[in-house]
């Protein structure tokens, strides 16, 4: 089952009376990378919600947002607390700048109040291992939904990879059903030209067949249709998978795009070079496609 790698999924839940949200977004990267942002207090836990993402997505830039509101319970009561090292050191570095400019200005207990984070809400003692056991569940939830959200849009993804696919084999059947004739072609076209310059002469047909049958081995592209037909068959079966797939499917279209070059270089063919340029095209739409899949 292909799966997009944009996509979006929340959470929420009451965690020893506060509430506590899961936002994930996700976007197209070629490996997995991880970003986490949370309450200082849950800052140990960070490598278990990294693990518990790393255990559900394969691909993908993944932004996972966890905040923790105010209390909920009516008599919940913050405790102030002092920031008296910061406190200390705005004093002094304020009474060094009072005294070398000789200002005349008080420092009183408001301007010292007024600094940022010199009065800060102290938090209550946690179980950790208590809250990972409630938290765990809001991300497995919150990653539930980014998860649909991925799967529904690889759903739209998928049907154009197959119909691409599909416009590919029909490219191909073209090219194999033109290949037998390039040669006949050829030696028609060879024919009349010899007798052209041999004019009354006669012509030496050995020499002419066997320059056809070394142009006919020359411009021989069964063996890039098999291998082509060959991809499209594991491409196909790849995309039945449920695992990640699109580094597999980029490395499948870049043999396509190789076996197309060498059908390409080989055939004389001014029909199968135009069908060759259609396909390299098809192929270039598949692998911008595939950048939007894990």
């Amino acid at each position: 089952m292909i799966k997009s790698m944009t996509g979006y999924g929340r959470a929420e839940a009451i965690i020893n009376d506060k509430n506590v949200s899961i936002e994930i977004k996700s976007l197209n990267h070629r490996f997995l990378e991880i970003f986490v942002r949370l309450p200082g207090v849950f800052s140990p836990l960070e490598p278990e919600v990294k693990r518990k993402v790393t255990d559900r997505f394969a691909r993908g830039r993944i932004e996972i947002s966890i905040r923790r509101d105010a209390d909920q319970s009516a008599n919940s009561e913050g405790r102030l607390e002092l920031n008296m090292p910061l406190i200390r050191n705005y004093y002094g570095m304020l009474s060094a700048l009072k005294q070398e400019f000789q200002l005349k200005d008080e420092i009183n207990l408001g301007l010292l109040l007024g600094i940022k984070d010199a009065v800060t809400v102290a938090e209550t003692e946690i179980d950790l291992a208590q809250v990972w056991g409630s938290l765990q569940a809001v991300l497995e939830e919150a990653m539930d939904n980014l998860e649909n959200m991925r799967a529904q849009e690889g759903g739209i993804i998928g049907k154009d990879l197959q119909d691409r696919l599909g416009l590919l084999d029909s490219f191909l059947m073209r090219i194999k059903d033109k290949s037998p004739q390039v040669v006949s072609e050829y030696q028609k076209r060879l024919s009349e030209r010899v007798k052209d310059l041999m004019g009354n002469f006669p012509v030496d047909d050995a020499r002419l067949a066997q320059e056809v049958a070394i142009m006919a081995e020359r411009s021989d592209i069964t063996e890039e249709i098999v291998r082509f037909q060959s991809h499209l068959i594991q491409m196909d079966s790849i995309m039945r998978s449920n695992e990640a797939i699109g580094r597999k499917i980029d490395f499948l279209l870049q043999e396509m795009n190789r076996e197309a070059n060498t059908i390409g270089s080989k055939s004389p063919d001014a029909e199968i070079s135009q069908i060759v340029v259609d396909i390299k095209t098809e192929l270039s739409r598949l692998r911008e496609q595939i950048q939007n899949i894990e």
